[in-house]
């Protein structure tokens, strides 16, 4: 095989094994908890049409979906998981430039790719901080 078609195949084997992690980490988990609602809301239903009383056990299930209120220390602990996950990418961009040949440009889009997270910690950060006094309802 040409070395041109044996680096393009490697690309697109990347680029699938990418999206297909994306999807499996985030897509699937939300469509089994989708289905498993959609059961829980049909059994419900049916136990309603017939008249039959909700255990306490269904009212549970249903209450423990609900999310949780939004404070301020789970802002603050949000932004620091986000300010960390920025300083490792940084940090690997570091490594990767020190211990690489320095022909490459991993460090300026490792070291760009990082701002992302880290700016939405530094704004769970300053949410948490602004909100610390506060009590939400």
């Amino acid at each position: 095989m040409d070395a041109r078609i044996v680096g393009e195949l490697t690309g697109m084997v990347g680029m699938i094994l990418f999206f297909g992690t994306v999807i499996a980490i985030v897509v699937v988990p939300r469509w089994i908890k989708s289905r498993e609602r959609e059961a829980l809301q049909a059994t419900l239903r049916a136990a309603i049409e017939r008249g039959q009383p909700l255990p306490p056990e269904v009212i549970d299930a249903i209450s423990r979906d609900a999310r949780p209120v939004p404070s301020a220390s789970r802002d603050l602990r949000r932004g620091v998981i986000f300010l960390c996950v920025a300083g490792a990418f940084v940090v690997s961009a570091y490594a990767t430039d020190y211990w690489g040949d320095g022909d490459t440009d991993a460090y300026g889009w490792m070291v760009g790719f990082a701002a992302f997270p880290g700016f939405i910690g530094l704004a769970f950060l300053i949410m948490g901080l602004m909100n610390r006094g506060k009590s939400r309802l």
